[in-house]
């Protein structure tokens, strides 16, 4: 057996068998036109849109301060997020049943199979990706160019509304937690009403800081008032020749300043009793009341941004009637079997070329 290592002789060999290397190649490269044409053409459908950060559907977006700075555009995660409800089961059922893709596809749906076959030749036409840009591109492909260009639209548009509903959804516990919230705290001020109020009457107690002072003020008056009268009392006691009726008109005025000293001291002694419970109590009264006003202009806030319209997704771009087609490239196809057949055909060559002499038969009995 004659050993090919030479190139020169490799050559040789191929030009010896030119003929038949070249109408190999002639064969496939006329199968390959001919079953190239009657490939279908496939048109694609292209859009691109940005995430939207779920940020912007929060009151503080909207009515805050102005001390916080939102983001406008998505983070990694909302990317992320848009690309699960891309992919998701939901999505695909939504564009099978608006495109009645079983009858497109021409799938029987009665078949056992017949769900997983639409979805799986849905799947091998659509691609949805992440660009370097942080963008997201969708792309339908089709038969139909018109309907590869419907159906990236309607799946971007769906898309937007999924992610909304999800933002929705969060936004809806947040409502539910505030009116929770604030039902919680109406009937908590309703206790501390009653009791606020049952406090005041008890005590007497309904202005501490102007109570406080006019009490002190009106006991300061009335036990001077009572001192200088009870003085003056015994002073014409002891005078000789003041009349009777004087002096018992004066001790009916003292006993008059003494009960209303004392009725004055009584309501001093309940207010310095009751002062700390009460304040305690209108200290708490005012706080719920704070928290609960807050609560109820947080539920406002989001009940607001719940009715707004705040889009999840940005348009870049809308998804046109492909022009040209996107597949198949029947160049690419007839060159790229022409170049294997070529290649097997060498291949082969070389082989036989090689292994002419030897008794294939003995080898095959194994003698």
């Amino acid at each position: 057996m004659e050993q090919k290592d030479n190139l020169l002789d490799i050559i040789r060999t191929l030009f010896r068998w030119k003929k038949q290397i070249i109408t190999v190649c002639a064969l496939t490269g006329i199968g390959a036109v001919a079953i190239s044409l009657f490939l279908p053409n496939y048109y694609k459908g292209t859009t691109v849109f940005l995430a939207v950060s779920p940020d912007q559907a929060k009151p503080d977006a909207l009515f805050g301060d102005g001390q916080t700075r939102t983001a406008y555009y998505g983070n990694e995660n909302d990317i992320d997020r848009l690309l699960t409800i891309a992919q998701s089961g939901m999505l695909i059922n939504f564009l099978v049943d608006t495109f009645q893709l079983y009858q497109h596809y021409e799938i029987d749906p009665g078949q056992p199979k017949a769900e997983f076959k639409v979805r799986d030749k849905f799947a091998r036409l659509y691609e949805v990706e992440k660009t370097k840009r942080d963008a997201i591109e969708l792309s339908v492909e089709d038969k139909d160019r018109t309907m590869a260009a419907a159906m990236a639209n309607t799946a971007r548009r769906k898309i937007g509304e999924m992610a909304r509903q999800l933002i929705r959804e969060g936004q809806l516990r947040t409502i539910h937690s505030y009116q929770s919230n604030i039902e919680s705290k109406e009937a908590q001020l309703k206790v501390l009403s009653d009791s606020l109020i049952a406090k005041r009457r008890r005590y007497g107690i309904y202005n501490i800081d102007g109570q406080s002072e006019a009490l002190t003020s009106q006991v300061s008056e009335a036990e001077a008032k009572l001192v200088q009268s009870q003085a003056r009392l015994q002073a014409l006691e002891e005078t000789q020749g003041v009349p009777r009726d004087t002096i018992l008109q004066l001790r009916a005025s003292v006993r008059g300043i003494k009960g209303a000293y004392d009725n004055i001291s009584e309501r001093m002694e309940r207010f310095n009793d009751g002062m700390a419970e009460v304040g305690t109590l209108n200290r708490q009264y005012l706080e719920a009341n704070a928290t609960l006003s807050e609560d109820k202009e947080r539920l406002k806030q989001t009940l607001s941004v719940y009715n707004s319209d705040i889009p999840s997704i940005v348009v870049v771009e809308k998804a046109e009637v492909p022009l040209i087609k996107s597949r198949p490239k029947r160049s690419f196809i007839v060159i790229g079997a022409v170049a294997i057949a070529f290649l097997f055909s060498v291949i082969g060559v070389l082989i036989l070329d090689t292994y002419q002499d030897v008794d294939w038969k003995s080898v095959y009995k194994g003698s």
